[in-house]
């Protein structure tokens, strides 16, 4: 048994098997139309529109029909929106789950001392209770959710800027409204932006729909897909953070019919993979097969010859891109 390194992640080898080079493709030599149908664009979504407005513009420019987006924006709200086409859509779940980062200006109502304002802040890091508002599209019903960080960026006479690290879920605006409470002043975001979803933060490329637009009008005009290909990333970047299992060429088209994972058909994967973990099932060529569920450990999977390693939950890959070489029988050992 074997040990080496993987985007970051030490995987443990068990077996090792001939890729098939004429099936599938490397995320980053996908053809164009093979990385429209499997990649996700960091829009920097500007104020005014919402967020469904800015998926049907991206949609209307590249005349595509499937796309969607994750972690809905306001209107008002600016910062990174994830919008993912064709068979990415599925994969970005994947974010919802993850932490992400706001930076918001606020205003306070009246003068406070600013000792007692940082220490109020201060006071919010860690789990918080929050109420979502009014119009919020989820049930309104106390909950807990965790601030990882918060700090002042910048303070100018009643104007705050602050910086916000939280669990997904937390409603900023009602953070700042609590702080005014707290404070016996009042206190009202006047702008916030959205800098970070999990591990996508602003060194990731984000995307103006200008700079969207003048890329696509190259593709499709000018046959030059060089801008394009340097704002779009393949559905693979956003399974970074998440631990991974490398199978077999000749189980991969079982996979994509929504089998599980057995034991045989696994060839390497990351050396602290848990029980009921998030994964990501991976070709050779380090292509995004499935998001799975751990139901074996690492240990578990190198200790046994048999059984179902991982319970498939969202087919990413089209059935097909594999040959069929995986007997039905085979397939659940």
């Amino acid at each position: 048994m074997n040990h080496s390194k993987t985007n970051n992640n030490e995987q443990i080898i068990l077996n090792e098997e001939p890729d098939i080079l004429d099936s599938g493709s490397y995320p980053d030599k996908r053809s164009i139309d093979d990385l429209i149908d499997n990649c996700i664009i960091f829009i920097d979504k500007q104020s005014g529109p919402t967020s469904h407005q800015v998926v049907s513009w991206v949609k209307s420019m590249l005349k595509y029909t499937k796309a969607g987006h994750s972690g809905t924006l306001d209107p008002m709200v600016t910062g990174l929106l994830p919008i993912s086409l064709g068979n990415a859509t599925k994969a970005l779940p994947i974010l919802l789950y993850g932490p992400k980062e706001y930076v918001a200006i606020i205003r306070l109502h009246n003068s406070v001392n600013q000792t007692k304002l940082y220490d109020c802040i201060n006071q919010f890091k860690g789990p918080i209770y929050q109420r979502p508002p009014q119009r919020s599209a989820v049930k309104r019903q106390t909950r807990i959710r965790n601030i990882y960080d918060i700090k002042v960026l910048d303070d100018t006479s009643r104007l705050i800027c602050i910086r916000v690290l939280c669990e997904a879920g937390t409603y900023i605006r009602k953070l700042i409204y609590d702080i005014g409470e707290i404070m016996e002043c009042g206190a009202t975001m006047i702008e916030l932006r959205r800098t970070r979803v999990m591990h996508i933060n602003e060194d990731s490329n984000f995307v103006g729909l200008h700079e969207l637009s003048d890329a696509i009008y190259r593709l499709q005009k000018e046959n030059d897909e060089t801008r394009f290909r340097e704002l779009v990333h393949p559905v693979e970047f956003i399974t970074k953070p998440l631990k991974s299992i490398t199978v077999r060429c000749s189980a991969i088209d079982s996979l994509c019919h929504g089998a599980q994972l057995a034991i045989p058909g696994i060839l390497n994967l990351s050396k602290e993979i848990s029980m009921s973990e998030n994964i990501a099932v991976l070709s050779q060529k380090g292509e995004l097969i499935a998001l799975a569920e751990s139901l074996m450990s690492s240990d578990d999977i190198t200790k046994n010859k048999k059984g179902i390693a991982c319970k498939t939950k969202r087919v990413i890959m089209k059935p097909g891109t594999y040959p069929k070489l995986w007997t039905k029988n085979e397939s659940q050992d």
